[in-house]
């Protein structure tokens, strides 16, 4: 995950921020990990020779630790919907709290699309990533 977008403003972003929610505003301090949902856009092409998915985890992994966090799971394959994606999870201790992290990860279009969950606790980045979904839904007046 490289923190640089583009040193020339001519030439497309290798990187995008596409969507950063948080429970709360990240510098209010709380008792309880902020969770929290980034999504994140990283053209392909800034890491030569990355052929899937799984790949990609190699530099999310290096900056993950760097951070701090632990692997909890090494990358896996991970369905959502129709949707393959692949997913790896992390763990920091913060003092009396654990901070859980799990980031899936689908290549799309020439782009590394990443879903970064964070919570207090597994189940609640599994409840986070319960809400991921791919495609439309349909709704009960589409079924007339």
């Amino acid at each position: 995950m490289r923190e640089d977008s583009s040193a020339d403003s001519s030439d497309p972003p290798k990187s995008i921020l596409l969507l950063a929610a948080f429970e709360h505003p990240p510098e209010v301090a709380g008792d309880s990990v902020n969770s929290a949902v980034v999504v994140a856009a990283e053209a392909v092409s800034s890491y030569p020779g990355l052929q899937n998915a799984e790949q990609y985890f190699g530099p999310v992994t290096e900056l993950t630790k760097s951070k701090g966090f632990t692997v909890v799971n090494e990358p896996y394959e991970f369905r959502v919907g129709t949707a393959q994606l692949v997913r790896g999870d992390f763990s920091k201790p913060l003092g009396s709290l654990t901070m859980h992290q799990s980031t899936l990860v689908i290549i799309e279009k020439g782009f590394v699309v990443s879903f970064t969950f964070i919570a207090g606790s597994e189940d609640e980045v599994d409840q986070l990533i319960e809400g991921l979904s791919f495609g439309r839904k349909e709704t009960p007046a589409a079924h007339k």
